[in-house]
């Protein structure tokens, strides 16, 4: 049985605690927290970012025919995701938490839409770590023939009333 730090909470607080800051250490890239709860963090980031640097390029070619609006048939060559990558993805966002896209200050409200309506809106997190992520880390292995190590751990000091230790986790 594993050992996991408590982090003086129940077991579904601690839960969420972990995916609410996992997410936020992958979508914004660093986040700031005590060094209890960035060890905890980095165990599940690592493994995460391990799952999507071993399937991010795990894709199929395939044709797929469909009838247009005037019911021509179209022959479209796409790239779907190959079943190992679609169970990672599918095991990520089981855990991930979904963190909805937000509008550019200089953005219209048309083209907000349309760039919504073209991606995988409703998991941007998942794609990040599919997109970027992975194939990020995945050139840096090979560069320099490692697995593992994505993210750094750097101490602040203490804390201001409870002298808990303060740190800044990041991704590499």
């Amino acid at each position: 049985m594993a050992h996991q730090r408590k982090l003086g909470r129940t077991a579904d607080q601690r839960k969420a605690l972990l995916r609410n800051q996992v997410t936020n250490l992958l979508w914004y890239g660093r986040i700031e927290t005590t060094e209890a709860k960035a060890k905890e963090v980095r165990r599940v980031a690592e493994r995460l970012i391990t799952l999507a640097v071993k399937e991010c390029d795990n894709t199929v070619a395939t044709t797929k025919q469909t009838h247009n609006d005037k019911g021509q048939l179209i022959t479209l060559d796409v790239i779907n995701d190959a079943p190992s990558k679609l169970h990672a993805r599918r095991l990520v966002m089981a855990y991930l938490y979904d963190i909805p896209e937000q509008k550019k200050p200089d953005e219209k409200i048309a083209d907000f839409k349309e760039r919504m309506k073209e991606g995988h809106a409703n998991h941007p997190v998942t794609e990040k770590l599919f997109r970027e992520i992975g194939p990020k880390y995945k050139a840096r292995n090979a560069e320099k023939n490692c697995n593992g190590g994505y993210t750094r751990i750097c101490k602040l000091g203490p804390r201001r009333g409870d002298a808990a230790e303060m740190v800044i986790i990041e991704l590499v």
